[in-house]
């Protein structure tokens, strides 16, 4: 199964408390939460959620 991760976006003025990151088979090693934008608002103040 490829991996899934929980992503929280913590720019104040932005709505979204959390979105999900579906991932393929040939994501590359070396990818992190520093290479996504925010969905709603296009930020990069993003957070990895650890359950």
């Amino acid at each position: 199964m490829p991996a899934t991760s929980e992503v929280r976006c913590t720019d104040a003025e932005c709505f979204l408390d959390m979105f999900e990151v579906h991932y393929t088979y040939d994501l590359p090693e070396d990818h992190g939460t520093e290479d996504l934008q925010c969905p709603v608002c296009g930020g990069t103040q993003l957070e990895a959620i650890e359950l």
